[in-house]
């Protein structure tokens, strides 16, 4: 019981010493967040199939790259240097997203409203949770008493 408390916490895996999730995961933050702006715009310009396209291509890199900082995360999990609950959080996201996804994959309105947009703003809200609980746990704040 001693040694585990006088054992050094496990280091994520970092590049210069920021956790390598860290560096990675605001790409999906960027994409998801990204596709839900390019849904709501297409929902209010008539149907112009072009940002069913944008959105289309960001949920497809969000959701590719999305995957490297899942598999950094799992990694840094199994060794104890990273949260269960951010890395499953970012499952739950990839889920939501990948039925978004294929939800964007139909022609046309119904590729977007209400489904469409429904799945961006419940991904949207995940991963900006997931993204937050990550930093918190990373850094958490340090209260200096008065």
């Amino acid at each position: 019981m001693a040694d585990a408390r006088n054992r050094p916490a496990k280091r994520p895996i970092s590049i210069v010493r920021r956790p390598l999730s860290s560096i990675l995961l605001p790409i999906p933050v960027v994409c998801f967040l990204g596709a839900l702006l390019t849904d709501l715009t297409y929902a209010n310009s008539s149907g112009n199939l072009v940002w069913l396209d944008f959105s289309s291509w960001l949920l497809a890199a969000g959701l590719a790259l999305g995957a490297f900082a899942g598999l950094v995360l799992l990694i840094d999990a199994i060794r104890g240097a990273a949260s269960w609950l951010q890395f499953g959080l970012l499952v739950v996201t990839f889920v939501v997203e990948f039925i978004n996804s294929l939800v964007h994959a139909r022609d046309g309105w119904t590729a977007v409203v209400p489904l469409g947009l429904t799945l961006s703003i419940v991904g949207a809200i995940l991963i900006l949770l997931t993204g937050w609980l990550g930093q918190s746990v990373r850094y958490p704040v340090v209260r200096e008493a008065a």
